[in-house]
């Protein structure tokens, strides 16, 4: 009776141990917050910034990609909502900045997570399946899976709350460029449009109501001082300087953002962002003279896969953390990650494309 007891008592301490063990393996990976200072990860910050943007002019665009800034909301303020209210598909797939590759010694592959979900305010959000079926196609050698890299960026949590905030069943998908190549890019993005063309042919999912891409890109980085040392000033910080320099973004813009998308106009971006020498180090200090060429050249590619056009952009507005009054939220436990001043300052673009 007692070996018999035994039995019985080890057999059910098994089942128990594998009951465990799959309760731990069904705990759902989860991807936290970087940033709770410069942006809303509660329901109640959210709902406050909300309530303080004046939303009035609301678009019913829908756009089928977008470039939008991701710096801390009591700069950007209204601009978020103008760009991200035109994004209306339930899967967003997020190509945002990696500030910090270098450390990781990460260029010329996309780089994905392995989280299942995402922090946000009203509850986490899914990381699309769409993911691993990516994943599973794309060629080993064009991509890397860093969870520690995807921890320490900031540029993609910025937009989940407003996502979130208009539907709170979005799923995402989120990749950071690092350092890469207008070759690299190509390349990557060619492989990266024809999979998702096929994945979506297959699911039967359409192009902007069903998925969307957008693109996370602050504007130029200027100013003299808090720059680690280094001086982004060329036009000077006086009022005068101030004007050539958003010249110089608006003509950025122009040339290479809006109205027809082209392999031309990208490359012009590239030009005007990177140095020819070294495509490693800054001409015109956008964070995502990488992030955005990339988004829009599989952006494009997907465009011509599924409708044979083309992207068309809309310049949706252009402004900076020290050209308007700054939004209010010292008293929702938010804040500012930076300074903003003539000789420290960040500008902010926001695209739509049909």
């Amino acid at each position: 009776m007692r070996s018999i007891f035994f039995s019985i008592l080890f057999i059910g301490l098994i089942i128990c141990a594998s009951c465990n063990q799959n309760q731990q393996n069904s705990v759902l990976k989860n991807r936290s917050v970087v940033d709770t200072f410069g942006f809303a990860h509660l329901d109640w910050q959210m709902d406050s910034i909300i309530s303080r943007i004046n939303t009035t002019n609301k678009s019913d665009k829908v756009w089928r990609v977008a470039i939008t800034p991701h710096d801390d909301y009591t700069y950007v303020g209204d601009l978020y909502p103008k760009i991200l209210n035109g994004i209306k598909a339930k899967t967003v797939i997020l190509f945002g900045v990696a500030h910090k590759a270098r450390n990781y010694n990460l260029e010329n592959k996309i780089i994905f997570d392995s989280f299942d979900e995402w922090s946000a305010p009203y509850g986490n959000v899914k990381v699309s399946e769409m993911r691993e079926d990516l994943i599973s196609k794309l060629p080993d050698s064009l991509f890397v899976i860093h969870d520690e890299m995807q921890s320490v960026e900031h540029s993609l949590e910025a937009l989940i709350p407003f996502l979130q905030y208009n539907n709170r069943d979005i799923e995402i998908i989120p990749v950071l460029v690092p350092y890469m190549s207008y070759e690299k890019m190509l390349q990557i993005a060619d492989y990266f449009s024809k999979t998702l063309s096929e994945i979506m042919l297959d699911k039967n999912l359409e192009w902007g109501s069903d998925v969307a891409v957008l693109i996370s890109s602050d504007a130029v980085h200027y100013g003299d001082e808090d720059w680690g040392g280094k001086d982004y000033a060329p036009y000077g910080t006086d009022s005068i300087g101030l004007a050539q320099t958003r010249n110089h973004e608006m003509e950025i813009i122009d040339n290479c953002l809006v109205n027809n998308i082209t392999p031309e106009k990208i490359q012009k971006f590239i030009h005007y962002t990177v140095q020819e020498s070294d495509y490693k180090e800054y001409k015109w200090i956008w964070c995502g003279r990488y992030s955005v060429p990339f988004g829009l050249i599989t952006a494009n590619n997907l465009d011509k896969l599924i409708d044979n056009k083309g992207l068309s952009g809309t310049f949706v507005g252009y402004s900076n953390s020290i050209d308007h009054a700054v939004l209010k939220v010292d008293d929702l436990k938010m804040g500012t990650t930076a300074p903003a001043n003539n000789h420290h300052w960040v500008g902010y673009v926001a695209v739509g494309y049909e």
